[in-house]
């Protein structure tokens, strides 16, 4: 199965580099192939310029034109997408919600004609990843389960695999939740890796 990671923290010794490590660990003794989306690496721009909103509006109509006005870095990811199995996304928690450079991977390519169509009438989204097995969020924070439950309704998981990829009709959607990091000893972080390692190699 052909696995996109697309993951989003610009430090390299955060703990969600080490979930990515486990993460590939698993995959990797499953026999996954795995295709790593590294956003901060990428020098991906999040922004929706004028000329992505313009192509957001003209692709029910005029497709060949809004895709001719996507950047190359978005065309290159929309390749990877719709070749992708399985897609995880792994980021940390900030203010609530993600960065801002997974938002912008969400608004530039969960994107009409690529991710999805509408309907003749224009009031109903048709899904275009119809190969995608499932989609996972893994996210660390450092506020509590509990308060982010009963506080923020657990907002990450209603934006995002709710809001987002349920609407586009793709199955088995799971989040993560690593929850209080920075106040958790090592060995219980430790434990969280080697448990994600066995469940991704039992993908």
């Amino acid at each position: 199965m052909r696995v996109l990671i697309v993951f989003n923290h610009p430090y390299e010794k955060s703990y969600c580099n080490a979930v990515l490590e486990a993460v590939q660990k698993g995959l990797s003794r499953a026999g996954h192939s795995i295709d790593l989306i590294h956003l901060d690496e990428d020098g991906f721009d999040p922004v929706m310029r004028a000329k992505d909103l313009k192509a957001f509006v003209t692709a029910a109509k005029d497709s060949q034109a809004s895709y001719e006005a996507l950047d190359p870095l978005v065309k290159a990811y929309k390749i990877r997408l719709q070749a992708a199995d399985f897609l995880i996304f792994i980021f940390p928690i900030w203010w609530e919600l993600m960065p801002a450079l997974t938002k912008g991977f969400i608004d530039k390519l969960i994107f009409p004609g690529i991710a999805y169509d509408y309907n003749d009438k224009g009031n109903r989204m048709l899904g275009r990843l119809k190969q995608l097995k499932g989609v996972h969020m893994i996210t660390t924070m450092n506020t509590p389960a509990w308060a982010y439950r009963a506080l923020f309704g657990n907002a990450i998981k209603k934006a995002v695999l709710f809001g987002t990829f349920w609407k586009i009709g793709v199955p088995n959607r799971k989040w993560i939740s690593l929850n209080y990091v920075k106040f958790t000893s090592q060995q219980k972080r430790e434990k969280w890796l080697e448990k994600l390692t066995k469940r991704y190699a039992n993908l």
